[in-house]
């Protein structure tokens, strides 16, 4: 017998749990798949076999459903008769009662309704944002967890959003007719294959006048100017730590994400959360002094004891 379940909350009502019993004389269809999400593989159900075929058409390009006014097509008939609302501005039957905008879903109603409402219930535990809907939420938290679900096909890089992917992908079907003739690489733009050529010639036009360093653009320079000035404009929202460049917040963020020090060192009994932070803690027991002081030619284990330093001299002069 095939029990219909009537899922726990009301507004998924589409959905049903379908529970088989062993006397059931009819073929369960059973489709396993990998699909682009934090699980690897995922196992889909079916106790007919024209779901079965219903579902199969996602994975394929096939789109049986066209509309006849825009010619754009579908899926799915649930799909098709969604977008058919577009094409009858009458159709609008779920109206906001406070700007009188309307919408063709309910679901599109309620999402809008929180903007004038302003309420967020659902916080971060990693940090001080809060969210108006919990999928945003869920999005949120992807970066905290360093959670990359969305890969490229074509070059396997992940992303953390799914619209970020679909930026991505966009480059790969854009004509690239800027071939460089050193490597295989290839640009939209003139001026982006002139800036590659900058690498391989080893050329560094955007010299700092603080220092001797050089460097291929002029957005590396910016970055670098950071570190004279002592700026650090991005800010941790959870400890208020700050950084000259969001790469060295997002390594900062794995401090608070997990509490584990996988990464033991050899001399003595201290562990760290990430791989640099021991590699820069070795130098101390190895007495490592890679950061020289172009001034006085004196050498510091930390990159940081070096800027303090330089300030030093900055005050004399």
């Amino acid at each position: 017998y095939v029990i219909k379940d009537v899922l726990r909350k009301k507004h998924l009502k589409r959905i049903y749990l379908f529970i088989v019993m062993k006397n059931h004389s009819n073929v369960l269809y059973v489709i396993s798949h990998s699909l682009r999400t934090p699980v690897s593989s995922l196992i889909y159900s079916f106790i007919r076999k024209d779901r079965l075929n219903s579902h199969l058409i996602t994975h394929s390009d096939e789109k049986p459903f066209k509309c006849f006014i825009c010619s754009k097509s579908f899926s799915y008939k649930f799909n098709l008769k969604t977008h058919l609302y577009l094409h009858n501005v009458n159709s609008k039957l779920f109206k906001c009662f406070i700007c009188n905008k309307s919408y063709f879903l309910k679901k599109l109603l309620r999402i809008h309704m929180v903007k004038h409402t302003n309420e967020k219930p659902f916080k971060c535990t990693f940090c001080s944002k809060s969210f108006a809907l919990k999928y945003r939420l869920t999005t949120h938290l992807r970066m905290h967890n360093n959670e990359k679900p969305f890969k490229c096909d074509v070059c396997n890089k992940a992303f953390t959003l799914r619209t970020s992917l679909r930026t991505h992908l966009h480059l790969h079907s854009i004509e690239k007719p800027f071939k460089c003739t050193l490597c295989d690489k290839c640009f939209t733009q003139k001026v982006h294959l002139e800036s590659h050529l900058l690498w391989h010639n080893n050329e560094k036009p955007y010299k700092c006048s603080h220092c001797d360093k050089s460097f291929i653009d002029k957005s590396r320079l910016k970055k670098h100017l950071r570190i004279h000035s002592n700026e650090k404009p991005i800010h941790c929202s959870i400890c208020n730590k700050s950084f000259y460049e969001k790469g060295h917040l997002n390594k900062h963020l794995a401090v608070h994400i997990s509490n584990e020090k996988p990464f033991k060192c050899s001399y003595c009994s201290k562990s760290f959360a990430l791989k640099y932070s021991l590699t820069t803690h070795l130098r101390m027991h190895n007495n490592e002094k890679p950061f020289k002081c172009d001034v006085c030619y004196k050498t510091f284990t930390l990159r940081g004891s070096l800027r303090t330093h330089l300030n030093l001299h900055k005050t004399f002069t």
